[in-house]
């Protein structure tokens, strides 16, 4: 299973690293909520664990849970902006439906892990 990202997300990354002073990278996740099931958790790395899975790319760091990657296999990480709003913005492949105001999700088949 993989996770890729854009050299727009890698240079956020660094940037908001280099910023706060310390941290390994990025660590993306899913938790249970809103009224579609599931959303994104974006937040600093500070090491990886043990069960962690880690993606490099553009000298940057990516690390995800190993409980949210059915979450998350195959999916490609950007950072864009939309107007005067700039984000993380996620591909992922597994989603089957997103709620009207584009926060949370539900995914086509089931994951076999559930997300904290």
């Amino acid at each position: 299973m993989s996770l890729t990202f854009s050299k727009s997300a890698a240079r956020q990354i660094k940037s908001q690293i280099a910023k706060r002073g310390k941290g390994i990278g990025l660590r993306v996740g899913v938790r249970k909520v809103g009224c579609s099931g599931f959303a994104y958790t974006f937040d600093y790395a500070e090491e990886a664990r043990a069960d962690d899975q880690t993606f490099q790319a553009h000298d940057a760091l990516l690390v995800v849970a190993a409980g949210d990657m059915s979450f998350l296999a195959g999916s490609h990480l950007d950072y864009v902006k939309e107007g005067l709003k700039e984000m993380f913005k996620l591909d992922n492949p597994n989603i089957d439906a997103t709620c009207g105001c584009g926060e949370s999700f539900n995914l086509k088949a089931p994951a076999a892990a559930v997300a904290t």
